[in-house]
């Protein structure tokens, strides 16, 4: 008997990370404006775009919508003078919309360098951010490390190279938040508070430059308060009076999001995990465990 050979369509895929909010969020001078600056907290949760050529498809219906993905494949194709050959695309994505997990913008770099293995092109981080610029405010999780980013001009300030892996536990608080919408507000805000936001930022720069972690995870908590006075938290107050009981470095928030969550720099134990899950039950909400890092 004769094995029958199998043989599988070629698919192109992209691929991106998301983020767990931000490790610090706030103002940022440049040119003589305050800006939006974050410093994103990456985690392995993905979203996928995928491409198989020669197959009858319908974008329109295929990326109904994902028009931010729509319009990133205009924009790709104008900045290569490209065409599109026919095709059939599909999306995929372990990141839920609106809670400040930077779905939308993994989304679109899923969306890019799934045409990068179209056309066997490569995309680098400038003109990523450059397109990204003229779609939406976004985060970097275009980049393979962590980096302090104007989030309204997609212009990376500074990275940084050394790794970081944490470990939070997380839980959503519910209802979905605008970045876009609430930018005016958020800017008011910096603007009363300055210059406690511009000291937590000099600190987690030094952190980082110096890999405290646990300075890190302090930092990350004093955006996270420093955040209540513009999108508050339900849980804030809550997880700060538990934090030390529950062994955990720090807390982080998605900023622009309904996320909250402790950061640990050590990986929590099963009965630690199961303290967590207890504890966070007893609030009313599931809580979910993940590795950060891009």
């Amino acid at each position: 008997m004769h094995a029958v050979a199998q043989t599988r369509p070629l698919v192109h895929s992209g691929v991106c990370h998301g983020t767990l909010g931000e490790l610090l969020q706030g103002p940022y001078e440049r040119d003589g404006e305050l800006h939006i600056g974050i410093v994103s907290l990456p985690v392995r949760r993905y979203s996928w775009m995928h491409f198989v050529p020669g197959e009858d498809g319908d974008i329109g219906t295929e990326l109904a919508g994902k028009d931010k993905c729509r319009q990133a494949i205009a924009l790709y194709l104008a900045h290569h003078g490209r065409c599109l050959p026919p095709g059939r695309w599909s999306h995929d994505s372990e990141l839920p919309t609106g809670k400040g997990m930077a779905s939308s913008t993994a989304d679109i770099v899923a969306t890019i360098r799934c045409l990068d293995r179209v056309f066997g092109l490569r995309s680098p981080p400038a003109l990523l951010a450059a397109l990204l610029r003229q779609i939406e405010r976004s985060d970097s999780v275009f980049l393979d490390r962590h980096a302090l980013y104007l989030s309204g001009r997609q212009e990376v300030v500074r990275t940084f190279p050394r790794a970081l892996r944490l470990h939070a536990c997380y839980i959503d608080e519910g209802g979905t938040v605008e970045t876009e919408r609430v930018a005016a507000d958020l800017l008011a805000h910096y603007r009363d508070r300055l210059d406690d936001y511009r000291g937590n930022l000099e600190r987690m720069l030094q952190a980082f430059a110096g890999h405290d972690v646990r300075a890190i995870c302090d930092c990350a908590t004093r955006s996270a308060a420093l955040a209540q006075g513009a999108i508050a938290k339900r849980r804030f107050d809550t997880l700060l009076e538990h934090r030390r009981e529950l062994g955990a470095d720090g807390i982080v928030v998605a900023h622009t999001g309904s996320l909250i969550g402790y950061l640990y720099a050590r990986r929590p134990g099963i009965a630690r995990m199961s303290e967590l899950s207890s504890f966070f039950r007893g609030l009313g909400h599931q809580c979910r465990f993940v590795e950060t890092g891009p």
